[in-house]
Protein backbone atom coordinates (compact mmCIF):
# COMPACT_ATOMS: atom_id res chain seq x y z
CA UNK A 1 0.00 0.00 0.00
CA UNK A 2 1.37 3.55 -0.88
CA UNK A 3 2.23 5.94 1.36
CA UNK A 4 1.68 8.94 -1.15
CA UNK A 5 -1.38 9.86 -2.58
CA UNK A 6 -3.54 6.85 -3.21
CA UNK A 7 -3.08 6.90 -6.99
CA UNK A 8 -1.17 3.67 -6.90
CA UNK A 9 -2.81 1.65 -4.41
CA UNK A 10 -2.35 -1.83 -5.10
CA UNK A 11 -3.07 -4.20 -1.90
CA UNK A 12 -0.91 -7.39 -2.22
CA UNK A 13 -3.11 -10.53 -0.57
CA UNK A 14 -2.51 -14.69 -0.47
CA UNK A 15 -3.04 -15.86 -3.95
CA UNK A 16 -6.24 -18.04 -3.93
CA UNK A 17 -6.67 -18.91 -7.55
CA UNK A 18 -9.97 -20.39 -8.80
CA UNK A 19 -8.86 -21.17 -12.61
CA UNK A 20 -5.42 -22.55 -13.89
CA UNK A 21 -3.21 -21.07 -15.57
CA UNK A 22 -4.54 -20.14 -19.00
CA UNK A 23 -8.18 -20.88 -18.17
CA UNK A 24 -9.70 -16.53 -17.71
CA UNK A 25 -6.87 -14.28 -20.07
CA UNK A 26 -6.96 -10.67 -19.56
CA UNK A 27 -5.85 -7.95 -20.97
CA UNK A 28 -5.21 -4.25 -19.16
CA UNK A 29 -5.66 -0.92 -21.15
CA UNK A 30 -5.64 2.79 -20.61
CA UNK A 31 -3.35 2.60 -17.81
CA UNK A 32 -4.15 6.48 -16.79
CA UNK A 33 -4.86 5.71 -13.14
CA UNK A 34 -2.72 3.70 -10.84
CA UNK A 35 -5.90 1.94 -9.64
CA UNK A 36 -5.27 -0.33 -12.74
CA UNK A 37 -2.07 -2.39 -10.73
CA UNK A 38 -4.69 -3.15 -7.56
CA UNK A 39 -7.27 -4.02 -10.39
CA UNK A 40 -4.48 -6.68 -12.00
CA UNK A 41 -3.50 -7.80 -8.89
CA UNK A 42 -6.47 -8.65 -7.41
CA UNK A 43 -7.39 -10.61 -10.81
CA UNK A 44 -4.44 -12.03 -10.95
CA UNK A 45 -4.10 -13.05 -7.64
CA UNK A 46 -7.28 -15.29 -8.21
CA UNK A 47 -5.42 -16.90 -11.49
CA UNK A 48 -6.34 -14.69 -13.84
CA UNK A 49 -3.56 -15.03 -17.03
CA UNK A 50 -2.40 -11.32 -17.89
CA UNK A 51 -1.76 -11.34 -21.63
CA UNK A 52 -1.48 -8.04 -23.18
CA UNK A 53 -1.19 -4.35 -22.33
CA UNK A 54 -1.62 -1.21 -24.07
CA UNK A 55 -1.59 2.23 -23.56
CA UNK A 56 -0.75 5.14 -25.77
CA UNK A 57 2.07 6.40 -23.82
CA UNK A 58 5.10 4.46 -23.31
CA UNK A 59 6.47 5.55 -20.09
CA UNK A 60 2.81 4.11 -18.56
CA UNK A 61 3.45 0.77 -20.65
CA UNK A 62 7.36 0.41 -19.11
CA UNK A 63 6.09 1.15 -15.38
CA UNK A 64 3.34 -1.46 -16.04
CA UNK A 65 5.72 -4.19 -17.15
CA UNK A 66 8.10 -3.50 -14.42
CA UNK A 67 5.43 -5.19 -12.40
CA UNK A 68 3.94 -6.97 -14.86
CA UNK A 69 6.57 -8.55 -16.93
CA UNK A 70 4.70 -11.74 -18.32
CA UNK A 71 2.18 -9.03 -20.45
CA UNK A 72 3.40 -8.31 -23.59
CA UNK A 73 2.84 -5.10 -25.65
CA UNK A 74 0.16 -4.87 -27.84
CA UNK A 75 0.19 -2.33 -30.49
CA UNK A 76 -3.28 -1.52 -30.18
CA UNK A 77 -7.04 -1.50 -28.48
CA UNK A 78 -7.80 -3.02 -31.58
CA UNK A 79 -5.21 -5.90 -31.72
CA UNK A 80 -6.31 -6.53 -27.92
CA UNK A 81 -9.91 -7.00 -28.69
CA UNK A 82 -9.47 -8.93 -31.93
CA UNK A 83 -7.82 -11.77 -29.36
CA UNK A 84 -10.36 -14.23 -28.95
CA UNK A 85 -8.62 -15.86 -26.14
CA UNK A 86 -9.05 -12.66 -24.28
CA UNK A 87 -12.52 -12.98 -21.74
CA UNK A 88 -12.00 -9.50 -19.92
CA UNK A 89 -10.39 -6.30 -20.18
CA UNK A 90 -9.35 -4.36 -17.07
CA UNK A 91 -9.17 -0.54 -17.52
CA UNK A 92 -8.21 3.12 -15.53
CA UNK A 93 -8.63 5.53 -18.16
CA UNK A 94 -9.36 8.68 -17.72
CA UNK A 95 -13.02 8.98 -16.15
CA UNK A 96 -15.12 11.02 -18.82
CA UNK A 97 -13.79 7.49 -21.14
CA UNK A 98 -14.72 5.26 -19.43
CA UNK A 99 -18.43 4.66 -20.89
CA UNK A 100 -17.22 4.68 -24.48
CA UNK A 101 -14.23 2.16 -23.97
CA UNK A 102 -16.58 -0.05 -21.99
CA UNK A 103 -18.83 -0.05 -24.46
CA UNK A 104 -16.05 -0.72 -27.17
CA UNK A 105 -14.85 -3.72 -25.09
CA UNK A 106 -18.25 -4.97 -24.65
CA UNK A 107 -19.43 -4.98 -28.19
CA UNK A 108 -16.27 -7.23 -29.09
CA UNK A 109 -17.45 -9.84 -26.72
CA UNK A 110 -15.57 -9.54 -23.77
CA UNK A 111 -16.11 -8.24 -19.76
CA UNK A 112 -14.68 -4.65 -18.93
CA UNK A 113 -13.62 -4.03 -15.75
CA UNK A 114 -13.32 -0.52 -14.70
CA UNK A 115 -12.08 1.29 -11.86
CA UNK A 116 -14.09 3.88 -10.66
CA UNK A 117 -15.93 6.30 -11.40
CA UNK A 118 -17.17 4.27 -13.73
CA UNK A 119 -19.28 7.36 -15.93
CA UNK A 120 -19.14 11.41 -15.38
CA UNK A 121 -22.28 11.63 -17.01
CA UNK A 122 -25.94 10.14 -16.54
CA UNK A 123 -26.21 9.71 -20.55
CA UNK A 124 -22.81 8.01 -20.29
CA UNK A 125 -24.87 5.79 -17.65
CA UNK A 126 -28.27 5.36 -19.72
CA UNK A 127 -26.17 4.45 -22.80
CA UNK A 128 -23.59 1.71 -21.54
CA UNK A 129 -27.32 0.30 -19.85
CA UNK A 130 -28.50 -0.49 -23.32
CA UNK A 131 -25.05 -2.14 -24.46
CA UNK A 132 -25.02 -4.72 -21.66
CA UNK A 133 -28.51 -5.14 -22.55
CA UNK A 134 -27.39 -5.45 -26.34
CA UNK A 135 -24.48 -8.07 -25.77
CA UNK A 136 -24.59 -9.58 -22.19
CA UNK A 137 -21.71 -8.96 -21.27
CA UNK A 138 -20.49 -7.55 -17.89
CA UNK A 139 -19.69 -3.87 -17.18
CA UNK A 140 -17.90 -4.02 -13.71
CA UNK A 141 -16.38 -1.70 -11.39
CA UNK A 142 -13.40 -1.52 -9.26
CA UNK A 143 -14.99 0.03 -5.86
CA UNK A 144 -11.01 -0.60 -3.89
CA UNK A 145 -12.18 0.83 -0.76
CA UNK A 146 -14.49 -2.01 -0.03
CA UNK A 147 -13.41 -4.81 -2.19
CA UNK A 148 -9.91 -4.50 -1.82
CA UNK A 149 -9.45 -3.48 1.92
CA UNK A 150 -10.01 -6.62 4.28
CA UNK A 151 -11.33 -4.82 7.38
CA UNK A 152 -14.57 -3.83 4.76
CA UNK A 153 -14.66 -7.34 3.44
CA UNK A 154 -14.81 -8.67 7.23
CA UNK A 155 -17.35 -5.94 8.10
CA UNK A 156 -19.43 -7.40 5.15
CA UNK A 157 -18.90 -10.54 6.43
CA UNK A 158 -19.87 -9.45 9.65
CA UNK A 159 -23.38 -8.06 8.47
CA UNK A 160 -24.15 -11.09 6.28
CA UNK A 161 -23.82 -13.68 9.82
CA UNK A 162 -26.46 -10.92 11.85
CA UNK A 163 -23.30 -9.93 13.89
CA UNK A 164 -24.92 -6.21 14.93
CA UNK A 165 -28.77 -6.98 13.43
CA UNK A 166 -30.27 -4.88 10.71
CA UNK A 167 -28.18 -2.14 9.41
CA UNK A 168 -29.83 1.52 9.93
CA UNK A 169 -26.99 4.04 9.58
CA UNK A 170 -23.89 4.29 7.80
CA UNK A 171 -21.78 7.34 8.27
CA UNK A 172 -18.51 7.07 5.80
CA UNK A 173 -14.99 9.71 5.89
CA UNK A 174 -12.97 9.26 2.40
CA UNK A 175 -10.02 11.88 2.79
CA UNK A 176 -7.33 11.55 0.27
CA UNK A 177 -4.25 13.24 0.26
CA UNK A 178 -4.24 15.47 -3.23
CA UNK A 179 -0.04 15.67 -3.84
CA UNK A 180 -1.11 18.29 -6.33
CA UNK A 181 2.29 18.43 -8.89
CA UNK A 182 1.83 14.47 -9.22
CA UNK A 183 -1.89 14.84 -10.57
CA UNK A 184 -1.92 14.94 -14.41
CA UNK A 185 -4.46 17.73 -16.13
CA UNK A 186 -7.54 16.24 -16.63
CA UNK A 187 -7.33 15.20 -13.24
CA UNK A 188 -8.44 19.26 -12.44
CA UNK A 189 -11.11 19.50 -15.48
CA UNK A 190 -14.48 18.08 -13.76
CA UNK A 191 -15.92 17.46 -17.36
CA UNK A 192 -13.34 14.79 -17.49
CA UNK A 193 -12.94 13.85 -13.32
CA UNK A 194 -16.41 14.09 -12.83
CA UNK A 195 -16.37 16.43 -9.61
CA UNK A 196 -15.56 14.87 -5.79
CA UNK A 197 -19.20 13.08 -5.25
CA UNK A 198 -18.95 11.37 -8.58
CA UNK A 199 -15.37 10.23 -8.03
CA UNK A 200 -14.32 9.42 -4.72
CA UNK A 201 -17.78 9.66 -3.75
CA UNK A 202 -18.47 6.87 -5.45
CA UNK A 203 -16.75 4.49 -2.59
CA UNK A 204 -19.47 5.54 -0.26
CA UNK A 205 -22.23 5.09 -1.50
CA UNK A 206 -21.02 1.84 -2.74
CA UNK A 207 -20.75 0.70 0.51
CA UNK A 208 -23.86 2.26 1.84
CA UNK A 209 -25.85 0.16 -0.52
CA UNK A 210 -24.11 -2.87 0.01
CA UNK A 211 -23.59 -2.80 4.02
CA UNK A 212 -27.29 -1.90 4.28
CA UNK A 213 -28.59 -3.85 1.79
CA UNK A 214 -30.39 -0.94 -0.40
CA UNK A 215 -31.59 -1.59 -3.90
CA UNK A 216 -31.90 2.14 -4.18
CA UNK A 217 -31.55 5.46 -2.69
CA UNK A 218 -32.44 9.13 -2.64
CA UNK A 219 -29.98 11.87 -2.15
CA UNK A 220 -31.53 13.99 0.43
CA UNK A 221 -28.90 16.58 0.57
CA UNK A 222 -24.87 17.03 -1.25
CA UNK A 223 -22.38 19.83 -1.18
CA UNK A 224 -19.06 20.89 -2.30
CA UNK A 225 -16.38 23.53 -2.15
CA UNK A 226 -13.16 24.25 -3.31
CA UNK A 227 -12.06 25.80 -0.13
CA UNK A 228 -8.25 26.09 -0.73
CA UNK A 229 -7.12 25.31 -4.03
CA UNK A 230 -7.95 28.58 -6.15
CA UNK A 231 -4.88 27.73 -8.72
CA UNK A 232 -7.58 24.91 -9.54
CA UNK A 233 -11.01 26.36 -9.79
CA UNK A 234 -12.77 23.58 -11.12
CA UNK A 235 -11.55 20.96 -7.98
CA UNK A 236 -13.46 20.08 -5.70
CA UNK A 237 -11.63 19.83 -2.75
CA UNK A 238 -14.99 19.26 -0.53
CA UNK A 239 -18.14 17.33 -0.57
CA UNK A 240 -20.64 15.67 1.31
CA UNK A 241 -23.81 13.90 1.07
CA UNK A 242 -26.47 12.58 2.99
CA UNK A 243 -28.72 9.92 1.43
CA UNK A 244 -31.79 7.64 2.56
CA UNK A 245 -32.20 3.69 1.54
CA UNK A 246 -35.13 2.22 0.07
CA UNK A 247 -35.41 0.03 2.81
CA UNK A 248 -34.89 3.00 5.48
CA UNK A 249 -31.36 3.10 6.21
CA UNK A 250 -29.40 6.74 5.56
CA UNK A 251 -26.16 7.54 5.04
CA UNK A 252 -23.76 10.73 5.92
CA UNK A 253 -20.29 10.46 4.30
CA UNK A 254 -18.10 13.54 3.86
CA UNK A 255 -15.18 13.11 1.06
CA UNK A 256 -11.78 15.71 0.84
CA UNK A 257 -8.68 16.32 -0.27
CA UNK A 258 -7.24 17.72 2.95
CA UNK A 259 -4.77 14.79 4.34
CA UNK A 260 -2.35 16.58 5.82
CA UNK A 261 1.54 15.62 5.22
CA UNK A 262 2.05 13.94 8.64
CA UNK A 263 -0.36 11.45 8.37
CA UNK A 264 1.54 8.02 7.44
CA UNK A 265 -0.65 7.13 4.49
CA UNK A 266 -2.62 8.56 1.88
CA UNK A 267 -5.72 9.04 3.90
CA UNK A 268 -7.67 8.03 7.56
CA UNK A 269 -10.72 5.86 5.72
CA UNK A 270 -13.62 4.97 8.39
CA UNK A 271 -16.87 3.84 8.01
CA UNK A 272 -19.67 3.70 11.26
CA UNK A 273 -22.01 1.39 10.83
CA UNK A 274 -25.06 1.24 13.23
CA UNK A 275 -27.35 -1.79 13.46
CA UNK A 276 -30.25 -2.49 15.70
CA UNK A 277 -27.96 -5.42 17.66
CA UNK A 278 -24.54 -3.75 17.57
CA UNK A 279 -21.96 -1.42 15.63
CA UNK A 280 -18.67 -1.78 13.70
CA UNK A 281 -16.16 0.85 12.97
CA UNK A 282 -13.53 0.19 10.15
CA UNK A 283 -10.09 2.19 10.33
CA UNK A 284 -9.17 0.99 7.00
CA UNK A 285 -5.89 2.52 6.13
CA UNK A 286 -4.39 3.52 9.15
CA UNK A 287 -4.85 3.45 13.18
CA UNK A 288 -3.49 7.11 14.12
CA UNK A 289 -0.43 7.26 16.32
CA UNK A 290 -0.78 3.49 16.98
CA UNK A 291 1.50 1.89 14.38
CA UNK A 292 -0.73 -0.86 14.09
CA UNK A 293 -1.24 0.29 10.24
CA UNK A 294 -4.78 -0.03 8.38
CA UNK A 295 -7.66 -2.83 8.29
CA UNK A 296 -8.52 -2.67 12.25
CA UNK A 297 -12.25 -2.95 12.51
CA UNK A 298 -13.90 -2.81 15.86
CA UNK A 299 -17.01 -4.45 17.13
CA UNK A 300 -19.58 -3.71 19.50
CA UNK A 301 -22.76 -5.81 20.19
CA UNK A 302 -25.16 -6.72 23.36
CA UNK A 303 -22.27 -9.16 24.57
CA UNK A 304 -19.24 -6.85 25.03
CA UNK A 305 -16.36 -5.33 22.54
CA UNK A 306 -14.35 -6.61 20.17
CA UNK A 307 -10.82 -5.28 18.05
CA UNK A 308 -10.11 -7.54 14.93
CA UNK A 309 -6.48 -6.94 13.24
CA UNK A 310 -7.43 -8.37 9.86
CA UNK A 311 -4.18 -7.37 7.46
CA UNK A 312 -3.64 -10.36 5.95
CA UNK A 313 -6.36 -12.65 7.61
CA UNK A 314 -9.31 -12.14 5.27
CA UNK A 315 -8.21 -12.08 1.50
CA UNK A 316 -9.90 -10.60 -1.04
CA UNK A 317 -12.96 -12.95 -2.24
CA UNK A 318 -14.10 -9.98 -5.24
CA UNK A 319 -11.90 -10.92 -7.84
CA UNK A 320 -12.38 -15.12 -7.66
CA UNK A 321 -16.15 -14.73 -7.74
CA UNK A 322 -15.22 -12.26 -10.89
CA UNK A 323 -13.82 -14.51 -12.78
CA UNK A 324 -16.39 -17.20 -11.31
CA UNK A 325 -18.80 -15.12 -12.72
CA UNK A 326 -17.40 -13.83 -16.24
CA UNK A 327 -17.22 -17.97 -16.62
CA UNK A 328 -20.89 -19.28 -15.98
CA UNK A 329 -22.51 -16.06 -16.13
CA UNK A 330 -23.73 -15.72 -12.79
CA UNK A 331 -23.50 -12.55 -10.23
CA UNK A 332 -22.30 -13.59 -7.26
CA UNK A 333 -19.14 -10.59 -6.98
CA UNK A 334 -21.87 -7.97 -7.98
CA UNK A 335 -24.95 -7.76 -9.43
CA UNK A 336 -24.65 -4.89 -12.72
CA UNK A 337 -27.78 -3.51 -11.31
CA UNK A 338 -26.17 -2.44 -8.16
CA UNK A 339 -22.75 -1.34 -10.19
CA UNK A 340 -25.60 0.50 -11.90
CA UNK A 341 -27.23 2.39 -9.44
CA UNK A 342 -24.10 3.50 -7.36
CA UNK A 343 -22.93 4.74 -10.14
CA UNK A 344 -26.28 6.59 -10.78
CA UNK A 345 -26.57 8.16 -7.27
CA UNK A 346 -23.08 9.61 -7.31
CA UNK A 347 -23.79 11.39 -10.58
CA UNK A 348 -27.09 12.80 -9.09
CA UNK A 349 -25.44 13.53 -5.90
CA UNK A 350 -23.11 15.46 -7.66
CA UNK A 351 -25.58 17.16 -9.65
CA UNK A 352 -27.78 18.48 -7.16
CA UNK A 353 -24.77 19.36 -5.04
CA UNK A 354 -24.91 22.70 -3.40
CA UNK A 355 -21.49 24.90 -4.22
CA UNK A 356 -20.79 26.19 -0.48
CA UNK A 357 -17.49 28.46 -1.34
CA UNK A 358 -19.69 30.49 -4.32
Amino acid sequence: MSNGDGMNYAPKGKPNPVVKEGEFVIAAVALDHGHIFGQCNGLIEAGATLKWVYDPDQEKVDRFLEKFPQARQAESVEQVLEDMEVQLVTAAAIPSERSALGNRVMRAGKDYFTDKTPFTTLEQLEETKKVVEETGQKYMVYFSERLHVESAVFAGQLIEQGAIGKVIQITGFGPHRLNAPSRPDWFYQKDRYGGILCDIGSHQIEQFLFFAGCEDAEVLHSKIGNYNHADYPELDDYGDATLKGDNGATQFFRVDWFTPDGLSNWGDGRTFIIGTDGMIEIRKYVDLATGKGGNQLYLVDQKGEQHFDLNGKVGFPFFGELIKDCIHRTENAMTQKHAFKAAELCLKAQAAAIDVTK
